[in-house]
């Protein structure tokens, strides 16, 4: 009989966030969403920013549900049943604060690139602009209130 759960690790550079059953996950990869179902396929996918959302089985009379968090960078890889997640970053959903995000946007957007090196221009500006984008997402799921963090 197929397996109903696979087992889903999310992992920071500071801590072991979720080791934990799971029956669904939603992952953002840098060129999109991707889904994960039990048995599925061997995949190793770059990490992107975005909202990661995990479903939990059900135990018992106790319903699983879902939380999400906020991740940036990273990798993931789905073999033998096993989800890994090696993010750069991830921020539980509770944790985000709209109001906190949008002052992290205004920040953001008032900067400008003051390098004069061409390269560490372009650096400056991409990291300016994925300071925003992390900002934005911060908005839009602060705002949304999506399920539990993790």
């Amino acid at each position: 009989m197929a397996e109903k759960t696979f087992q889903c690790r999310l992992i920071t550079p500071t801590a072991q966030v979720l080791d934990e059953p799971a029956v669904y996950a939603s992952i953002p990869a840098w060129d999109g969403l991707f889904g994960v179902l039990p048995n599925r396929g061997p995949i190793v996918a770059k990490l992107g920013l975005g909202e990661l959302r995990i479903d939990f089985p059900d135990k018992g009379t106790a319903k699983g549900g879902s939380r999400s968090c906020l991740v940036e960078d990273g990798f993931v890889q789905m073999v033998n049943n096993r989800l890994t997640i090696l993010a750069a970053k991830a921020f539980p959903v509770e944790t985000l604060n709209a109001s906190e995000a949008e002052a992290e946007l205004n920040e953001a957007s008032a900067r400008t690139p003051t390098e004069a090196d061409p390269t560490r221009r372009r650096l400056e500006t991409e990291r300016i602009h994925r300071d925003r984008e992390r900002a934005r997402a911060k908005i839009r799921l602060a705002r949304r209130g999506v399920g539990r963090g993790l």
